[in-house]
């Protein structure tokens, strides 16, 4: 599913905010004016000498107040920094405007605790927080942080096992820092996520957890659930597997207010402002997993490693597509539709994604 129209819509209105930075910005680029007094060498995992992020510029920096070196990257430079700057501004203000628009939901909590951290990761070497949500190129992310957070153990994103990268050890969180520590990064470092079109998003969290053979950790956890609540006459041994889930019983399960009673959603399905908070925490970059390379290799061209380090890309033809995500709805009640995208609403509004062609809401 494309982005919604709301991004051309706004163009007008950003350009005059947007020529070579973003004034509000300057109360978060201050706190570093300090640190760049004493400017101290380290060495890249690439064997090249940079001067460390305490020492320059840093991705906020870079971001709201790009210098002149930034802006001979590009050609033609003011064009097509302009673009990129009034792109990722309408975004930022797409989300302010949801979070206002629907202050009684989407701030039920006013406060954030520790734990409500724990998806943040933090690289302590560039300045950046990275919010990962499952099922949006999130592994090879993580993979990227491992790199940048590795002093020099890893070089290659792609030589670093799928599996290795999901490990809570290899990475920091957020919710590791004491209060005050959590507040100064938050305040001051550059705080990014990437969305996916929700309900492409779910489709491919149902395809690689409950159509997958090797996944039993997930049947024997969620499935016997689901099979037990939703489908009548079950087997004893649907009842004991729980391996072949229907995409239906997936949907009425999640739309299932008992569901929502008993234990937040899985972070496969759980929806990424529940996840990531961006009504709570002011996310500097929104980037999308329809221009996930162009986004990610923005993001580390902003963290000043964008000339040795590259987002990893490679052909993958199981990925969930939209005409497949029409598929899978094809089955679903108007009912349970318009259940399940008040479920996930927030996140089609926030991220202005339209409301799908194939949904028959009611």
């Amino acid at each position: 599913m494309k982005p919604g129209l709301l991004e051309v819509m706004r163009m007008n209105r950003i350009c005059r905010m947007v020529l070579a930075t973003c004034l509000g910005s300057f109360i978060l680029v201050i706190f570093y004016f300090q640190s760049m007094l004493h400017p101290v060498m380290r060495r890249s995992p690439f064997g090249v000498d940079i001067c460390c992020r305490k020492g320059s510029r840093s991705p906020l920096q870079e971001l709201y107040n790009p210098t002149q070196r930034s802006l001979e990257r590009v050609s033609p430079p003011w064009l097509e920094l302009s673009n990129t700057a009034v792109l990722h501004q309408m975004r930022r203000d797409q989300v302010t405007d949801t979070c206002r628009a629907n202050s009684a939901v989407s701030r039920k909590r006013r406060v954030l605790t520790p734990s409500d951290l724990k998806h943040l990761v933090v690289d302590e070497d560039h300045e950046l927080i990275y919010c990962y949500v499952p099922k949006v190129a999130c592994t090879n992310w993580k993979r990227l942080m491992m790199v940048l957070t590795g002093r020099g153990k890893y070089s290659d994103p792609m030589e670093i096992p799928a599996n290795e990268a999901h490990v809570s050890a290899n990475l920091k969180t957020l919710n590791q820092y004491s209060i005050p520590e959590i507040n100064h990064r938050l305040k001051s470092y550059m705080k990014f996520l990437f969305v996916r079109e929700p309900f492409e998003r779910l489709v491919s969290a149902y395809r690689n957890k409950f159509t997958q053979k090797y996944n039993t950790s997930f049947h024997k956890r969620y499935g016997t659930k689901i099979v037990r609540r939703q489908r009548k006459n079950a087997t004893q041994e649907a009842l004991r597997k729980g391996d072949d889930v229907k995409f239906e019983e997936f949907v009425a399960y999640l739309i299932d207010p008992h569901t929502q009673r008993e234990e937040p959603f899985n972070e496969h399905w759980q929806t990424v402002y529940s996840l990531c908070h961006p009504c709570h925490i002011h996310y500097d970059l929104v980037g999308k997993y329809e221009t996930l390379e162009e986004d990610s290799n923005y993001v580390l061209q902003l963290a000043g490693v964008g000339s040795y380090l590259k987002f990893p890309t490679y052909a993958k033809s199981t990925r969930t597509t939209d005409e497949m995500t029409t598929e899978f709805f094809q089955n679903i009640s108007s009912e349970h539709q318009t259940q399940l995208y008040e479920v996930y609403k927030l996140d089609f509004l926030m991220f202005n994604y339209s409301v799908p062609s194939y949904l028959k809401l009611e």
